[in-house]
């Protein structure tokens, strides 16, 4: 039997493609191993958009060629595909190929392991008429929660981001395949699906619908019992989107209740930089859809993810990000450093900040977040929230709230796939410790 192993960088939409492939070369009779083992071929799927992202994917390749000099190495998904000449000038790959045409991926590699000779660079361009990709959902966590790709693609041209050209453009799944793919994952026993893409508010874009139309095919599926969102753009929420999304708020629906976490991207709090990233939106539009949300959905989550050092930004720029980062309160918010991608605006763009000044700004960034973290996850105590537990260690059950607190309970059974009751008496790690109600 052949065997393989998949190396995966960059987000949970590449995390749910690697998971498709493994499933494509299961169903043509590979074993598939982890990429410490030794193995007939290796997957690297990679990631572009940071320069880190790349420089890990390079890493991942040699590695794997020194560690199996016979096997056969691929490099697929978004660095390929957005830098296909520097991707296939790359020799430790024998197969190179972008994102766009993986069901090609495992005749490939059997070719190759049959004694076809020379390197394969098969990347061709995104087009504007191609179809979704179908492919399943993405087990994570054993029987409980899954991500489903239900968007890919995007053509918002941000001007930090080489996306775009990695990933083509808008694609969305049609309603009736969302449903069928959900229904699967209950009958498997799973309770929470996870809404995904690489632009999720783009959804339906191409098929004359919105996220919205999603959501409700989603909260009308039986058997689940919570439908999460990934990340989402705050300018393309509606006054009429959450108007249809309340109405699956747990409190008010016997079906799965829409999570009451809301990914909201930020990028910047001041409006000169978010005006030269090329964001649709300024500081106090963004206040306003969180404010929204929260009054449509008491006490929910807002997250989000926060860029330093984008080129021209002032120390005053960021002291106004800053400002209102503190000010939104997010119950948690990724902060990352900008890192320019060649083909982008930005790339070009004057005033490139120093990385030791972007450094520092993520760090006082990160403990502005920090502080708003700590906050919200104190709001939680006292208050009894479902949580769907997930595992178990050292006698300490471990799941989430619909918005998305971890939380640990101690429990004298296996409660591993269970939604439970949980007041939550004191701060634990990074969420909380709570009892389960009787």
């Amino acid at each position: 039997m052949p065997t393989v192993a998949f190396y995966t960088l960059g987000c949970k939409v590449n995390q749910h493609d690697s998971f498709s492939l493994m499933q494509a070369f299961g169903d043509a009779g590979f074993a598939v191993l982890d990429p410490e083992q030794s193995a007939d071929a290796y997957i690297v799927n990679s990631c572009t958009v940071t320069a880190a992202g790349e420089k890990k994917s390079l890493q991942a390749l040699r590695r794997f060629r020194r560690q199996a000099p016979g096997a056969v190495v691929v490099l697929c998904g978004c660095f390929p595909q957005a830098f296909p000449e520097k991707a296939g000038g790359i020799p430790q790959a024998d197969i190179v190929m972008g994102s766009k045409n993986r069901a090609a991926l495992v005749s490939a590699v059997l070719d190759k392991l049959a004694g076809k000779s020379g390197r394969l660079v098969d990347i061709p361009a995104h087009t504007q008429d191609e179809p979704f990709e179908q492919a399943g959902a993405l087990p994570l966590s054993h029987r409980t929660r899954a991500f489903l790709k239900i968007q890919d693609g995007c053509e918002r041209r941000c001007a930090y981001c080489i996306v775009p050209k990695a990933r083509g453009p808008v694609r969305s799944k049609p309603p009736r395949d969302i449903r069928e793919e959900l229904e699967n994952l209950a009958r498997a026993g799973y309770k929470e699906a996870v809404l995904t893409g690489i632009n999720l508010s783009c959804y339906g874009q191409d098929l004359g619908l919105t996220l919205s139309d999603a959501i409700e095919t989603s909260c009308r599926t039986p058997g689940l019992s919570r439908i999460r969102l990934g990340s989402l753009e705050p300018d393309l929420i509606t006054d009429e989107d959450i108007s249809r999304w309340t109405r699956f708020r747990q409190d008010r629906w016997q079906g799965a209740a829409l999570c009451d976490h809301f990914h909201l991207c930020l990028q910047s709090g001041c409006d000169r930089t978010l005006e030269s990233m090329n964001r649709r939106y300024g500081a106090e539009y963004y206040r306003q859809t969180a404010d929204k949300l929260r009054a449509a959905f008491p006490g929910c989550a807002i997250t989000t993810d926060i860029m330093v050092g984008f080129p021209g930004e002032s120390d005053d720029d960021h002291q106004a990000s800053k400002a209102f980062v503190r000010q939104m309160g997010f119950a948690r918010a990724h902060v990352f450093i900008y890192s320019p991608r060649p083909g982008t605006p930005a790339a070009d763009m004057p005033g490139r900040v120093p990385p030791k000044i972007a450094s520092q700004r993520a760090k006082e960034m990160a403990d502005t977040v920090n502080e708003s973290r700590a906050a919200f996850l104190r709001t939680r105590l006292g208050g009894a929230y479902p949580v769907l537990f997930e595992s178990e260690q050292d006698g300490l059950c471990h799941g989430h709230t619909p918005c998305y607190t971890p939380v640990w309970a101690r429990s004298s059974g296996d409660i591993c796939g269970e939604i439970l009751p949980v007041r939550l008496t004191q701060l634990h790690e990074d969420g909380c410790l709570g009892e389960i109600a009787p």
